[in-house]
């Protein structure tokens, strides 16, 4: 409604003075009253507002529900206790303030930033051009000045010679492949796309979205190549705090395609992540060609890399046929990673979790609903330099989760000639956990007879729950469990499904003592072995194997189906007692129970029972009991008899205490 009012009163005379006066007051009044109304009535509507259209602390009502939402539900899904430690200390922010939850944390950095955003600019008011000729390098510092400001870039392709960004920036785009950054015909191979402005001193609070970034590796007849350490990748944050990538695509960088680092890979300080960057976000990004890594950390901490497609790198940094270029790759020093839903598809390791000989190795890093697609090796834990049985072991390789992944047809690639393809392979790493993996194969590939997954290099305490695995019919083994001079150990893997697969189930090498079987099925077509061990020492409970020539093969003998085999001190149906030895069993007892000795057995016991010595028993019986070091003492169907003689069997009863004197 529109209001038009006499601004100007004829004060000549007075009656048409108080009319003109009128006429606005009671035009005021209507147009209140009209508003009033309104109001009351938007305000019983049933569709006043979408929560679109309503916002909360910055963000609309159903950004924010939904994310309570899916908070609410990942909370419930992954409140297993772990890592407290790493989410507590992400949970504080670069000004020392503690916020309740790492989210909020990060919604308070994103909004605090938006608040020191001063200025809005376009470059092209700066005398940028789009036409992929003009250099507009120069409008771009112009437009950025001292900082505190939100950058556009419209549509076109942007000539620069690298983009040094300060702190409090915003570098927005108009999306992927529509505006894009292209490196100058004669920028060294040295540069960046994007870095940020200040390596040693760091930056923080910076935000690069919706734009494609082209390295130009083909720039100066093609021989551009990485320059080694940091140098020579689309996108480099060094020393950064906050700092959020999202939805940026970046083609053929020499060496990686995002990173996430400190200023140097040549760390020496015993605080390792202390330059590195700290709270990074890398959302819907895809890279491509990279002659690296696709996205790959370095010394840095709490970093989130959701959502994110790596394919198909070149392999340009590495000599042919040795280029180990993975998708994802958390690297040398860094801790607090976290991968949410990623897909990684042509590289040599889907994802790779590892570090050189000389640095320490990525820790509480967690990988969640990750596919990979034809990677060589689709995820893979390492520590170079520990691997050996004459080399250190690894004292930082430690703490890493894979959740609902997948493996879909690991294949040879010539990137990295002769590497075998695998679902899954952990080196030297321990306490690693495995939840929801399925490895699915294509039948008709030649996988050479190797392994599927392989657990091997002094890795230890491994869990792996719920497993699946599907198709590898050409392969040697589906799982193998490797033994030797630097075996691997306490292996526990339950809840399995291997169907149609390798002609060999689970492969379990010499020397390997703990390794626990639970709850599984293999059930193939024309295999050998289900379960094979050169000794008796894994404990097998409620395993089947089906198809298989021999359901087991342990310690040399074939068995048709896979037997119970549970070592260490056995009890069973009794309401108390104690087998003190690896080798002594209580079963169907009650009162005191007491196995004290070697390759002890009481069974059938009420009133209590106790066993010394080695060899010795007590059945049937109530109150009875063998003592002294002695072997072979029997004490059967009797009541408060001792037997204290070796090679004997006791039989007796009496009243009142146990005694020799019973004996009958």
């Amino acid at each position: 409604m529109a209001f038009r009012l006499i601004k100007d009163y004829d004060t000549t005379r007075n009656a048409r003075y108080i009319a003109q006066q009128r006429a606005d007051t009671e035009t005021i009044e209507d147009g209140l009253n009209s508003l009033d109304d309104a109001i009351k009535t938007h305000k019983t509507s049933q569709t006043a507002h979408t929560s679109d259209q309503i916002t909360h602390q910055g963000f609309s009502l159903r950004t924010y529900v939904e994310s309570l939402y899916n908070r609410m539900r990942n909370l419930i899904l992954n409140a297993d206790g772990t890592n407290v430690k790493e989410v507590v200390d992400a949970r504080v922010d670069t000004d020392g303030n503690i916020a309740p939850l790492l989210k909020e944390r990060l919604d308070r950095d994103y909004m605090r930033l938006n608040k020191r955003i001063k200025r809005v600019v376009h470059v092209d008011d700066y005398g940028a051009v789009a036409d992929g000729a003009t250099d507009s390098s120069d409008a771009i510092v112009k437009a950025m000045g001292n900082g505190k400001v939100k950058i556009k870039l419209g549509p076109g392709v942007y000539v620069v010679r690298g983009v040094k960004l300060r702190s409090n920036v915003i570098f927005e785009g108009d999306g992927m492949d529509i505006t894009t950054l292209i490196l100058h015909d004669e920028t060294p191979s040295d540069e960046w796309v994007i870095t940020n402005a200040d390596h040693q001193g760091g930056n923080k609070n910076i935000v690069i979205r919706d734009m494609t970034l082209d390295w130009n590796r083909e720039r100066q007849n093609g021989t551009m190549k990485a320059m080694g350490g940091v140098k020579s990748s689309c996108l480099l944050l060094a020393q950064v705090k906050n700092a959020w990538v999202q939805r940026v695509r970046t083609v053929n960088p020499a060496l990686h395609g995002i990173d996430i680092s400190a200023p140097t890979y040549d760390i020496s300080d015993s605080d390792y992540t202390k330059n590195g960057c700290d709270s990074i976000w890398i959302d819907g990004c895809i890279c491509e060609g990279y002659g690296d890594d696709g996205i790959t950390t370095h010394y840095s901490k709490n970093i989130f890399i959701t959502n994110n497609r790596c394919l198909y790198p070149s392999g340009t940094a590495h000599a042919f046929g040795k280029a180990n270029s993975n998708g994802i790759e958390v690297d040398d020093g860094s801790k607090g990673v976290w991968l949410f839903n990623n897909y990684t598809e042509g590289n040599v390791r889907g994802v790779e979790v590892k570090a050189h000989a000389k640095w320490p190795a990525p820790s509480n890093v967690h990988v969640y609903g990750h596919q990979s697609f034809r990677d060589v090796r689709a995820y893979d834990l390492r520590h170079i330099g520990h691997h050996y049985a004459n080399e250190p072991w690894s004292e930082t390789a430690r703490d890493v989760t894979l959740v609902d992944c997948t493996a879909k047809e690991p294949i040879f690639n010539d990137l990295y000639a002769g590497l075998e393809p695998k679902a899954l392979v952990i080196s030297a790493y321990q306490r690693v956990t495995v939840l929801g993996f399925t490895a699915l194969g294509d039948p008709t590939y030649d996988y050479k007879g190797t392994p599927v997954i392989a657990f091997q290099y002094k890795s230890r305490k491994i869990n792996i729950n719920g497993l699946n695995i599907f198709g590898f019919t050409k392969a040697g083994s589906d799982v193998r469990i490797y033994g030797g001079d630097q075996r691997t150990d306490d292996v526990r893997i339950s809840n399995f499904t291997i169907h149609d697969s390798a002609p060999e189930g689970i492969s379990i090498g010499g020397g390997v003592y703990y390794v626990t079987l639970m709850n599984g099925i293999a059930h193939t077509r024309g295999g050998s072995i289900g379960i094979s061990s050169p000794n008796n020492q894994a404990d097998i409970t409620a395993v089947r194997a089906v198809g298989y020539t021999n359901a087991a093969v342990l310690a040399g003998q074939k068995y048709s189906s896979v037997p119970t085999n549970i070592k260490g001190g056995f009890r069973a149906a009794a309401r108390s007692g104690s087998p003190l030895t690896d080798t002594s069993a209580i079963i169907a007892g009650s009162g005191t129970i007491i196995a004290k000795g070697e390759r002890n057995f009481i069974a059938g016991i009420a009133g209590g029972a106790s066993t010394e010595g080695s060899r010795n028993g007590v059945m049937f019986s109530y109150n009875s009991h063998t003592k002294g070091d002695s072997g072979s003492s029997v004490v059967m169907a009797s009541k408060n008899v001792i037997n204290t003689k070796e090679y004997s069997i006791a039989l007796g009863h009496g009243d009142g205490n146990p005694s020799e004197g019973n004996k009958k």
